[in-house]
């Protein structure tokens, strides 16, 4: 397996990982201090932005790339961090009403819409093994949804199968920007070159469009989002949900799909409900079902079966790191 494959893999697999803690971090610490999803979202960005631009110009070539930037691009960068707060919001007001395992593993849908919009818009799956490996995921996210407590609000539910649709549509968003066409990963119409806008600049500059929209959220709303508005015992789960769940997970899934694709990148971050099976259990002492337990293990059985999925035109490009 390739240097770039690789790469991408583990860039995929860390964004999944990284997003899987942000439940934790909400229910756990920050909802329990009395802040609600909107001023969660306002912290958790303006940590993830100052993070994003800390790292950004502590790299000269991220400097020089971002001083290379169009307006155009800026202003689709900008854009693309505001839609981001669609899926932010439905998936975390999804969380204050039913169990974080049951939101994560109906997020977990998104690989397969994803798939189906890079068939028309991005590098589709080639081949059985390719989309038998994504049968596979689905059938497990399926079975992890086995014995729902039959009175889980129903609002939480519609609110969590929403998630999934506006985020396959942020991630096909985003790999466009990165330079993922029909056909095409950003990767190979660079020649190995990476993403057309550097993850460091990307990730500061749509985060700050995130961070932006959810101030402007916060004003509408009449959010209580002041730092003395907010109680000391969540600030733990403010900064943590912002280093971990928002700067590292988007700009590791960013320079994943840069490397092999959204379609597959997408389906490296379905380590994402097992993690936040594995931390709700742990930490937050949620309910432990066998049937979800044994859907884990065939989202992760398809996960790595995909590794052998991607087709040998995508394989020999050797990645600059950025």
């Amino acid at each position: 397996m390739d240097r770039r494959r690789i790469v991408g893999i583990g860039l995929g697999a860390l964004a999944g990982a990284a997003y899987g803690t942000g439940p934790l971090f909400f229910k756990g610490y920050v909802y329990p201090a009395g802040v609600d999803w909107i001023a969660m979202l306002v912290w958790r960005f303006a940590f993830a932005t100052l993070v994003s631009w800390v790292w950004l110009l502590a790299q000269p070539r991220a400097r020089a790339g971002l001083r290379e930037l169009d307006r155009r691009v800026v202003a689709r960068l900008l854009f693309n961090g505001a839609f981001f707060l669609v899926n932010a919001s439905v998936y975390y007001a999804a969380i204050e009403r039913i169990d974080t395992s049951l939101v994560a593993l109906l997020m977990s849908a998104y690989p397969a819409l994803v798939a189906v919009m890079s068939l028309r818009l991005g590098y589709k799956f080639e081949g059985k093994l390719a989309w038998g490996s994504l049968a596979i995921v689905i059938f497990g996210t399926i079975l992890t949804v086995g014995g729902v407590n039959p009175n889980t609000n129903q609002g939480g539910i519609i609110l969590a199968l929403l998630s999934p649709v506006a985020y396959a549509g942020y991630i096909v968003l985003t790999a466009w920007t990165a330079g993922e066409r029909p056909g095409q990963t950003a990767d190979m119409r660079s020649g190995g070159k990476g993403a057309e806008v550097p993850a460091p600049v990307a990730g500061a500059i749509m985060m700050t469009g995130t961070w932006i929209a959810t101030l402007v959220l916060g004003v509408l709303t009449s959010e209580p989002m002041l730092p003395t508005q907010i109680p000391s015992a969540a600030w733990p789960g403010l900064i943590g949900i912002g280093v971990f769940a928002a700067a590292i997970a988007i700009q590791a899934f960013y320079a994943s799909a840069a490397r092999i694709g959204a379609a597959q990148a997408s389906l490296m971050a379905t380590v994402e409900p097992i993690v936040v099976i594995f931390l709700g259990i742990t930490f937050l002492g949620e309910a432990f079902a066998s049937i979800r337990a044994v859907g884990a293990a065939i989202v992760l059985a398809g996960v790595l079966l995909a590794q052998f999925a991607t087709p040998s035109e995508a394989r020999g490009i050797v990645l600059e790191e950025p």
